[in-house]
C-alpha cells in the first residue's frame, strides 16, 4: 500500500539540489561563451511571458491566461518534454487539481476535482477542438488518445465546469490538447528508444512547405509496453500500439486560414476480465487483448472580418472500432461548428456559436451477459451558445455571461449558463469569481445496458443491472473564485478555490428478485437499475507557485486539497455509490517539480509526488518521485535517461482489474531524439 518518504531518500534529493544549484551559480561566472549555452533553454520565456500565452479553451478565442476568469493551467511543450512523460495521461500529472492514477500498464482513472475513474466521466477531453467524449460509456479511452508529444504545443487544462462553451459533459473540466501549427514542424524528427516497461518507441516526423502560405507534416508513431507487477503472476496488461497521421495550414495571406488534419491508429491492449455465464462455472477470469482501431479528419476554416471581428467553421469525422472480450462497438461520429466573434459599442466582445453532432454506435453482443437494447443506436446533439465580455471599469473590471443551449436524445433542452468577474488591480495582478451551471448528460449505459453478474453459484444467484430510459441528466452548480499574481520578476502563485453543488447523480437502485428459466438452468436475478438518487457537494482549493531562484534553475510546486459530500435522496436505497464514489479521489495531492540546466548543455529534472489514500480503491497514501538526465550532445542530437516511480519497487495507484491490485513498477527508459531543421 502507501509508504512515506525515506530520510534517505531525502537527503538525497536535497543535496542533489544543493550540489546542482552550486554547479549552476559556478557556471553563471564563468565566460560569455558557458553562459550563452545555458541561455535560451529555461531562460528563453520568462514567468512573465508565460502568464501572457494566449488560451482558446475558456472561450473559444484567444485570450491571455492571465485575463481569463477561470482556474486555467497551460501545461507547455517545454513542460512536457522535460517531465519524461512518455504519454498524454502522464503529462496531465504537472496540472494542480488534475488527479491521475494508473491502474495497469495501459489503463488509467482521472479525474479533476472529484469524481476519479477509468473513464473520466466528468471531464470533456479535446483534441485541437475534437471531443473524444465517447457517447457509449460517457467517458474517454485513454489508451487510444495519442500524438507525436514533440507535436503538441500546449495542454490547456480548464478546472471547473466548461459548459457554457463547449456544452454537455464538460461538469468538472476541460482539456483541451492542442498541437503545433504545421509551420512550426519543418525539418525531421526521428526519436526511439526503450526500457524495461517502455520496452521500445519510435517517433517520426516531417514538415515542410512553401512560399505561398502552405505548411504540410506527417508523422509515425509505435511502441511496445510491458505488464505492471501483479501480486498472482499475471502478465495480462501489456500494450501496443501504431499510429500515423498528417496536419496542413493554408494561410492565403489574406483573411482566410485552412487547416486539415487526421490520424489512423491500431493497436491492442492486454486485459483480465470477469466473464459470467448462466451456465457452470458461471463465472470465469480471461485474459485477451482488446483491439483498438480508428481514424479522424478534421477541417477548420478561419476568417478575420476586420475591427475584431471574425469567424470561424470547423467539422471532423470519427470513427472508432473496440473488440474485447465480453463487447464491441463501432462508432462513427459527425460534428459541426460555427464561432463568430464580434465587438459591440463599448468595447464588449460578444460571441455566439451553433454546432451539431452525430454520432452512430453499433454495439454487438459478445456474451449474453452484456448487451445494448438497441444495439445500434444514433446520439443526436445540437447546440447554441452566447456569451458577451462587458468592460465595466475600463481594463481593470469586466464582467462575462453567457449561456449554452443545448438540445439531446435523452434529456431533451438544457440551459448551462454562466456569470464571471474579472478584476485586475495591476498589469501583474488579477482577481476573478464565477457562478456556473454544467450537466453531464445521459449515456447508453444509463438507458440501455443490462449487465449481468454471478452473486452466488449455489444456488445460481445473479446481479443483474438494468438501464433506465428515464434517467435525466447529472447537474452541477460552482461557485469558483481564484487570485494570480506575478510577486515578482522570478515568483508566481496561482491560487483558486471552488465550491460545487451537485444534483441528480447516479445511484444504483435494488429491486425486488425475480426467477427466470430461460436461458437455463433455473436461476434467481436481484434486478438494480440506475436513478438520479444521489446529491452533494465538493470544495476545495488549489495553490501552484512557480519560482526561478536563478536563471537556470526553475521550481514549480502544487497542492490540491478535495472534500467530498454525497448522501442518498430519501427515497434512495443506493447500498454504496456515494462512499465508493467519495473514496475514490485523493483529498490531498502535492507536486513539486524542479528544472536544472547545468554546464555543457546537461539539464536535470526531478518531480516529487504526494496522493494522499483512496480507501473505496484499497490504495494507500504513497509518495514517489521521477528523474530525468539529459545530454545536447549536438544541436540536432539529443541523449535523455528518464526514471519513473523510483521510491518503490512497485506501488498500486487504483483498482479496476479483476484479482488483486496491480503495482505500478519502477521504470526506467533511455531516448535519443534526432532533428533537423528546415525553413
Amino acid at each position: 500500500m502507501g509508504r512515506s518518504i525515506r530520510p534517505s531518500a531525502i537527503a538525497s534529493i536535497v543535496t542533489s539540489l544543493i550540489l546542482l544549484t552550486g554547479l549552476v551559480k559556478g557556471s553563471q561566472g564563468n565566460s560569455t561563451q558557458t553562459d550563452q549555452k545555458t541561455e535560451g533553454r529555461l531562460t528563453q520565456v520568462s514567468l512573465e511571458e508565460l502568464g501572457q500565452i494566449e488560451v482558446t479553451t475558456a472561450s473559444k478565442v484567444p485570450v491571455k491566461a492571465t485575463r481569463t476568469p477561470a482556474a486555467i493551467y497551460v501545461i507547455t511543450q517545454e513542460d512536457i518534454r522535460r517531465s519524461g512523460a512518455t504519454n498524454i495521461a502522464e503529462a496531465l500529472r504537472l496540472a494542480p487539481g488534475v488527479e491521475v492514477a494508473r491502474v495497469d500498464s495501459n489503463t488509467w482513472a482521472l479525474g479533476i476535482r472529484g469524481f476519479e475513474s477509468s473513464l473520466s466521466r466528468s471531464v470533456l477531453v479535446l483534441i485541437d477542438g475534437r471531443s473524444v467524449y465517447t457517447p457509449l460509456f460517457a467517458g474517454v479511452y485513454w489508451q487510444v488518445q495519442d500524438t507525436v508529444l514533440e507535436d503538441i504545443e500546449r495542454i490547456e487544462v480548464i478546472r471547473g465546469p466548461g459548459g457554457t462553451i463547449w456544452g454537455a459533459n464538460a461538469v468538472n473540466g476541460v482539456i483541451n490538447i492542442i498541437t503545433k501549427r504545421a509551420q512550426e514542424t519543418h525539418g525531421t524528427l526521428v526519436s526511439a528508444g526503450g526500457g524495461n516497461i517502455d520496452q521500445g518507441f519510435v517517433n517520426f516526423r516531417y514538415g515542410g512547405g512553401n512560399s505561398k502560405g502552405f505548411n504540410y507534416r506527417v508523422y509515425g508513431k509505435t511502441f511496445t509496453r510491458g505488464p505492471e507487477f501483479h501480486p498472482d503472476h499475471g502478465q495480462f496488461d501489456d500494450w501496443s500500439m501504431g499510429q500515423t497521421g498528417f496536419r496542413t495550414d493554408w494561410d492565403t495571406h489574406n483573411p482566410d486560414k485552412l487547416t486539415l488534419q487526421g490520424d489512423l491508429y491500431y493497436g491492442d491492449t492486454g486485459q483480465r476480465l470477469g466473464i459470467t455465464s448462466y451456465s457452470p462455472p458461471s463465472m470465469t477470469n480471461v485474459e485477451q487483448k482488446a483491439e483498438l482501431s480508428g481514424g479522424n479528419l478534421l477541417g477548420r476554416w478561419e476568417r478575420e472580418l476586420g475591427s475584431g471581428s471574425s469567424i470561424q467553421l470547423q467539422t471532423y469525422y470519427d470513427r472508432t472500432n473496440r473488440q474485447q472480450a465480453n463487447f464491441a462497438e463501432s462508432r462513427d461520429t459527425f460534428d459541426i461548428d460555427f464561432i463568430h466573434q464580434l465587438p459591440l459599442p463599448w468595447r464588449q466582445d460578444f460571441l455566439w456559436g451553433l454546432g451539431a453532432r452525430l454520432s452512430s454506435g453499433n454495439a454487438s453482443a459478445v456474451v449474453p451477459t452484456v448487451m445494448f437494447t438497441p444495439n445500434h443506436f444514433t446520439d443526436k446533439l445540437y447546440n447554441a451558445f452566447i456569451q458577451d465580455e462587458i468592460p465595466i471599469v475600463g481594463d481593470k473590471l469586466s464582467l462575462t455571461i453567457g449561456s449554452k443551449f443545448l438540445h439531446n436524445n435523452y434529456s431533451g433542452f438544457e440551459i448551462q449558463p454562466t456569470a464571471r468577474l474579472l478584476w485586475t488591480p495591476s498589469s501583474r495582478q488579477s482577481v476573478w469569481g464565477a457562478v456556473t451551471r454544467a450537466v453531464r448528460t445521459p449515456s447508453r449505459v444509463e438507458e440501455d445496458l443490462q449487465l449481468t453478474a454471478l452473486l452466488a453459484a449455489n444456488p445460481p444467484t445473479f446481479l443483474r443491472v438494468i438501464g433506465n430510459r428515464k434517467f435525466s441528466s447529472e447537474s452541477l452548480v460552482g461557485y469558483e473564485a481564484g487570485y494570480r499574481s506575478l510577486v515578482s520578476p522570478k515568483f508566481n502563485v496561482d491560487i483558486a478555490a471552488f465550491y460545487n453543488n451537485y444534483d441528480h447523480l447516479l445511484s444504483v437502485e435494488p429491486g425486488a428478485p425475480f426467477s427466470e428459466s430461460t436461458p437455463p438452468p433455473p436461476h434467481t436475478i436481484i434486478p438494480f437499475s440506475f436513478r438520479n438518487g444521489l446529491l452533494g457537494n465538493t470544495a476545495g482549493f488549489e495553490i501552484a507557485p512557480d519560482w526561478t531562484p536563478t536563471r537556470s534553475w526553475r521550481l514549480r510546486g502544487s497542492y490540491s486539497y478535495l472534500h467530498i459530500d454525497l448522501n442518498k435522496e430519501a427515497s434512495s436505497l443506493d447500498p454504496g455509490t456515494a462512499s465508493s464514489t467519495q473514496g475514490s479521489s485523493p483529498h490531498h495531492q502535492i507536486a513539486i517539480q524542479s528544472s536544472l540546466d547545468l554546464p555543457k548543455k546537461l539539464e536535470f529534472d526531478q518531480t516529487i509526488r504526494y496522493v494522499s489514500a483512496l480507501p473505496a480503491q484499497l490504495v494507500g497514501a504513497y509518495t514517489t518521485a521521477d528523474v530525468r538526465f539529459s545530454w545536447h550532445a549536438t544541436r540536432s542530437l539529443d541523449l535523455s535517461v528518464v526514471g519513473q516511480n523510483l521510491f518503490q519497487p512497485h506501488h498500486p495507484e487504483f483498482g479496476g482489474d479483476p484479482g488483486s491490485l496491480v503495482g505500478i513498477e519502477r521504470s526506467g527508459y533511455i531516448k535519443l531524439t534526432w532533428q533537423s531543421w528546415q525553413r
